[in-house]
């Protein structure tokens, strides 16, 4: 059972995402906690000094999708 669960899906430019990819990235290297800012309100969850990396790849004729999950 989820204790809390928020997702979000939003078309932007690769630099948008990039720029989001270096922000999380950051806050991992950094030992920070992971925080997410959603209709004004403020979210963080604390990860583990050790993660697993799940990535997946698919490529299709109309869409493509790449997907990093980290569970810890």
């Amino acid at each position: 059972m989820d204790i809390f669960s928020v997702e979000q899906m939003e078309r932007v430019g690769r630099e948008e995402a990039a720029a989001r990819l270096h922000r999380l990235a950051d806050m991992l290297a950094g030992h920070d906690d992971v925080e997410f800012e959603r209709g004004g309100l403020r979210f963080g969850a604390h990860v583990s000094d050790e993660v697993s990396l799940k990535i997946e790849l698919e490529l299709e004729t109309d869409e493509s999708e790449l997907e990093m999950e980290l569970t810890w």
